[in-house]
């Protein structure tokens, strides 16, 4: 699989980041406007500098609001679904195209630039790239950086764990906060619902469960390289606990290692996903 076709790293849709991806873009591109004066900014107002300043930072922010709205269908639209490098890299294309547009229909309509509305939206665009793909290069280095430093320090804590509890499974909430640990051995899937999750795991041979608010995603990224996998939009299995591998009518189905009848569904693109671990598991 190329790296385009991987999903995007979590911390580019975490609501925190994305507050301030648009207040860092919001800030640069206030500077750029006073400082570099594109979009024939010089020209919109016969006033001072420091009323241009004013008059171009309502404009700025106004075409902010452009990376506001989508950010926010982003931020909405990877809590069910994935997003790929390659929509990711296309989708802030779009944001840069709309925003240019955007100014460059300002330029035409309010300022009543004589220029040839296809130039003006060309040098627009040339001049929103700078002010967003900037800052959004920016922030993705600080976020990926923050992100290894995060769990450099999560591995040389793990060093000092105690052997004992070395097999422990951590859940931690939306919020970061450690809410469950289950031994590897004990737990058996983690089934979605909305905005929460909810963890089946043996107690004393019995299945019980606790629900936390966290995402599918989010999980799936904290377990990634063990044997506890996604299998389904709505389940995230712990491999070690399947039993029975079934092709039926409906799709390919798991069956648990445990005294209940338990069948979790597999769907269709997390097949080929099952199928390796299945080969390598069986190894």
């Amino acid at each position: 699989m190329s790296d385009l076709q991987k999903p995007i790293s979590q911390y580019l849709t975490e609501k925190g980041n994305i507050v301030r991806l648009i207040l860092f873009t919001s800030a640069f591109a206030l500077l750029f406007i006073n400082i570099y004066a594109p979009f024939g900014v010089e020209t919109w107002y016969n006033v001072t500098r420091w009323q241009l300043l004013l008059f171009s930072s309502l404009v700025i922010l106004t075409g902010v609001l452009v990376v506001v709205v989508s950010r926010m269908i982003m931020y909405h639209w990877c809590k069910k679904h994935s997003l790929l490098l390659w929509q990711y890299l296309v989708w802030v294309v779009a944001e840069v195209f709309f925003m240019a547009l955007f100014y460059a229909l300002y330029e035409k309509w309010i300022v009543a630039d004589s220029r040839f509305f296809p130039d003006l939206l060309k040098n627009s665009i040339q001049n929103t790239a700078l002010v967003l793909l900037l800052p959004y290069s920016a922030t993705w280095l600080f976020f990926s950086w923050r992100e290894k430093k995060i769990k450099l320090e999560t591995l040389s804590a793990e060093k000092d764990v105690p052997d004992s509890t070395k097999n422990m499974i951590p859940f931690h909430d939306e919020k970061g906060i450690l809410r469950l640990s289950v031994k590897a051995e004990h737990l058996l899937y983690i089934e979605s619902s909305d905005n929460y999750v909810t963890i089946y795991y043996l107690n004393k041979e019995k299945i019980v469960h606790f629900m936390m608010r966290n995402t599918m995603k989010k999980l799936e990224e904290q377990l990634e390289g063990s044997m506890v996998i996604r299998c389904h939009r709505s389940f995230i299995i712990n491999f070690e606990k399947v039993k029975i591998l079934r092709r039926e009518k409906d799709g390919l189905h798991l069956e648990l290692d445990v005294p209940e009848a338990l069948q979790i569904p597999v769907s269709k693109s997390y097949i080929e996903k099952v199928m390796q671990v299945f080969t390598r598991f069986s190894v």
